[in-house]
């Protein structure tokens, strides 16, 4: 299995921080994010990480050395072409899928380990569901997804952290030129297929840092050695 970390766009929802640095090298507790998600993705046992990030790249660069492949995103335009940017050196295997903006403590080294075909999807309990891709659910069995809807059908949102098999870019062709794309066009196919599973993170922590509110709450988790 190999590792993609979006890390693109212009990181708009953390201006000032981001004026002159990648959303990933906003520090917590004196180390940059990118650390924090490097660290969890090593724990999983995945050692070929590929970074895609926006015209600070170099700082990444810079501080993480060898320890990932770098692709330039030149001029945001989306997730699909984010995505589609890694593509190179990344077919024909399983995929972690991680969107820079999340942080977690949750162990993903034995799902790694047994991850065979089809998808893993994380899930948790949110406060703004319309804010996120959120699951349908059917006796307890996921059966859609919703991305940010106006009347969730739960509170269990699916987003951010994602394992797929090696069939994921003949899926993300399928879907990635709509309009509106997002990455939970590409899960529901494996969900509607039966080849989806959720796994809640428990009383393990994950937190959208992407908001200077949520950056508070991450330095406090980090100091209390949680991330």
């Amino acid at each position: 299995m190999k590792a993609i970390i979006l890390a693109g766009g212009h990181g708009s929802r953390l201006l000032p921080l981001t004026e002159n640095k990648n959303k990933t090298m906003v520090e917590l507790n004196e180390r940059p994010i990118i650390d924090y998600i490097i660290n969890s993705i090593e724990k999983s046992g995945i050692k070929d990480i590929t970074i895609v990030a926006n015209r600070f790249i170099e700082d990444i660069q810079n501080h993480v050395g060898n320890k990932a492949n770098f692709v330039l995103e030149e001029t945001p335009k989306g997730v699909a072409n984010a995505i589609n940017l890694a593509r190179n050196g990344n077919e024909g295997c399983n995929l972690l899928i991680w969107f820079a903006d999340n942080l977690t403590n949750i162990d993903l080294n034995p799902e790694v380990r047994k991850f065979n075909e089809g998808a893993l999807l994380l899930s948790r309990e949110v406060d703004r569901p319309e804010d996120f891709g959120i699951a349908v659910l059917k006796n307890g069995v996921v059966v859609d997804i919703e991305e940010k809807p106006t009347n969730p059908p739960s509170n269990f949102a699916i987003g951010g952290i994602y394992l797929f098999d090696k069939t994921f870019w003949e899926r993300f062709d399928e879907v990635s030129f709509e309009e509106n794309f997002s990455i939970s066009d590409v899960s529901r196919q494996y969900v509607k297929e039966g080849l989806a599973r959720i796994i809640s993170i428990g009383d393990n922590s994950w937190l959208d840092c992407g908001t200077p509110e949520n950056l508070k709450i991450a330095e406090k988790l980090v100091k209390q050695g949680i991330f």
